[in-house]
């Protein structure tokens, strides 16, 4: 069967995904405990690799474009992460849709971290970067349309993410709880500005990368 319908993962609003599916938010903090509380010490040179970063872009973090926060700011903290493990690996600006009720959501990813070998096959994690051109458009909302997507795709049942908005990066949770009906949590925002709240970042990522 062809989706009757095409929605892309850049212009979709959170009315188009509660027409779509039922999805509802849960405020829960305590879902995030055992990834966030993943035990892994940062070693001195992880350290000062972090201390670097934050120094180097501190003052221009806010005023990035989109391209410039990427290959100044984020690219090199998730190369340091480096995602590399087994047939796993980062993957940037890959396309990726799914049929869900009768409709094609796809669309191009910023990030997901995927088993692969040349094309991405079982998407596992994902990061959303907030785009000026697209005014007030949430990024959550792509976020979620890409997880959604990854849960179609590897008939699983939860699904990680991250969204950032300039300095702020925030971690959300989704969980697929019957066909079509889904619930999503997101973190308290982790400020990359701030030193204690960068290495936390730092930890969350190593822990998606330890649950490959």
């Amino acid at each position: 069967m062809t989706a009757k319908k095409k929605m892309s993962f850049s212009r979709i609003s959170f009315e188009d995904l509660l027409e779509l599916v039922d999805i509802r938010e849960v405020m829960d903090y305590s879902v995030f405990e055992d990834w966030f509380r993943f035990d892994y010490s940062l070693n001195p040179e992880e350290e000062a690799f972090l201390e670097d970063l934050l120094t180097r872009n501190l003052r221009f973090v806010d005023t990035y474009l989109e391209e410039e926060l990427k290959a100044q700011f984020i690219i090199p903290l998730l190369n340091k992460v480096n995602f590399f493990h087994g047939q796993a690996r980062g993957w940037y600006e890959r396309p990726l849709q799914a049929r869900i009720n009768e409709v094609l959501l796809h669309g191009r990813t910023d990030y997901m971290v995927a088993r692969g070998i040349e094309t991405p096959r079982e998407p596992y994690f994902f990061i959303q970067e907030y785009k000026q051109e697209l005014g007030d458009r949430h990024p959550k909302n792509a976020l979620l349309a890409e997880m959604m997507v990854a849960l179609e795709l590897n008939g699983d049942s939860q699904m990680r993410g991250a969204y950032v908005i300039g300095k702020s990066w925030t971690f959300v949770l989704l969980n697929k709880e019957s066909e079509h009906r889904y619930e999503y949590f997101r973190s308290q925002d982790f400020s990359a500005i701030k030193i204690s709240e960068l290495q936390g970042i730092y930890r969350n990522l190593q822990s998606v990368k330890a649950m490959l």
